[in-house]
């Protein structure tokens, strides 16, 4: 039997089926279904699906031939074939093997104990297996199903876990531009996955001044997205508390530091707009922003220092800036000015400047989204997150 084969159609079966929020019916479901469409392959005609109560597996549900049959029968944890198919996670037995309960069986409708323990052990699927087929081939069925139904289980796992984090990144960036008195702000994210490892945020922290940040965490995908959720609420909690920016700053890097999960380094470049034009921030470790005056010059904002993460100990200074009207203000993730084309050439600071100038009498979003187009158009799609920020002085 060619099992490798094989187990690309089942997996491929799998994967068509339609999942619900219960976890018994859904792994019910997936046996069903390996009855159905493999019975010639595995030998199989039909079974029971136990589900982990107290001390004891349930009967909850029957499938395939022998569905007929009453439910609710419980099957003690410590029945001898179910000690071994937990500790084993596969098991084959025949009626005359030691431990085996004749009585037991008969109630269940089984001939034969061939099962599989799935779903973190909590649920057993037993099969009801052709007697022809042998105790080594019954094995190598049990290993390969269960292996299929865990990737299956996994993958929804995994998507439950996904569309929580679009849940959550969602709620977490802003969800309209602010409305700031002689100032035309932007700002958009496009992730390289599901959900993006960049952030950034307008925060109101009183009626003139605009707190604005960008960041991003090492890496994109979920991780990376968890750990700029820590960002986004320890900016919230230091600017409703009236940090100043180095404490805010400090605090951060202390959170990330200790923090358990795989990405550990967060660039940041936080600052706070006054409507008069003036611009206090601070650059840890992120890509530096430029200020592109109305005359054409452009300067870094640079002053801060480490990325979050690595040193708990890191330092920061701040810097400044005064916005007259006209200048403007570019943020950016390292997705933006990294992204490569097919002959791995860099899309760099030159171009972006260049594109910014030749679009700075239009307005923040029509720069931001140019900015995302010609990025977009140059690079390769899903290398990494994209960030684009404008704050436009007017």
């Amino acid at each position: 039997m060619d099992y490798k084969n094989l187990l690309k159609q089942v997996e491929k079966t799998l994967e068509q089926i339609e999942t619900t929020e219960s976890k018994g019916g859904n792994i019910e479901k997936i046996a069903e279904t390996i009855a159905a469409n493999f019975r010639d392959q595995f030998g199989i005609s039909g079974g029971r699906v136990f589900e982990l109560r107290d001390d004891a597996y349930e009967l909850v549900g029957r499938f395939g031939e022998h569905r007929d049959g009453p439910l609710g029968i419980a099957v003690p944890t410590d029945y001898r074939p179910i000690e071994l198919v937990v500790e084993n996670g596969i098991v084959v037995m025949d009626p005359s093997d030691p431990g085996i309960d004749p009585v037991l069986e008969r109630r269940l409708g089984a001939r034969r104990f061939a099962a599989l323990a799935t779903g973190d052990d909590d649920y057993i699927i037993s099969f009801d297996v052709a007697p022809e087929f042998s105790r080594e081939d019954i094995l190598f069925s049990l290993n390969l199903i269960r292996y299929a139904i865990n990737q299956k289980l996994r993958a929804e796992r995994y998507e439950a876990l996904i569309v929580e984090a679009q849940r959550i990144q969602a709620s977490i960036l802003p969800q309209r531009v602010p409305q700031y008195a002689g100032y035309d702000i932007w700002g958009k994210t496009v992730p390289a996955e599901i959900v993006s490892g960049d952030f950034y945020d307008f925060i109101p922290v009183s009626d003139n001044v605009l707190g604005i940040a960008i960041a991003d965490g090492s890496g994109h995908g979920l991780p990376a997205a968890l750990v700029v959720r820590d960002v986004y609420m320890g900016l919230r909690m230091a600017t409703d508390r009236d940090f100043k920016i180095i404490r805010t700053l400090e605090k951060l890097n202390h959170i990330i530091h200790r923090s358990r999960l795989t990405t550990k380094f967060v660039s940041l470049f936080y600052g706070e707009l006054e409507v008069g034009g003036f611009f206090i921030y601070c650059n840890a470790g992120h890509n530096w922003p430029f200020l592109l005056r109305k005359n054409r010059e452009i300067e870094y904002l640079k002053n801060g220092g480490p990325v979050l993460g690595p040193t708990p100990d890191a330092t920061y200074v701040r810097g400044f800036a005064k916005l007259e009207p006209g200048d403007l203000i570019c943020m950016y993730s390292d997705g933006i000015v990294e992204a490569h084309d097919d002959k791995d050439r860099e899309y760099g600071m030159e171009r972006l400047e260049k594109i910014v100038r030749a679009n700075r009498e239009r307005t923040a979003a029509e720069i931001g989204q140019e900015v995302l187009r010609s990025v977009a158009k140059f690079g390769r799609e899903g290398e990494d997150d994209r960030t684009v920020v404008l704050v436009k002085a007017i």
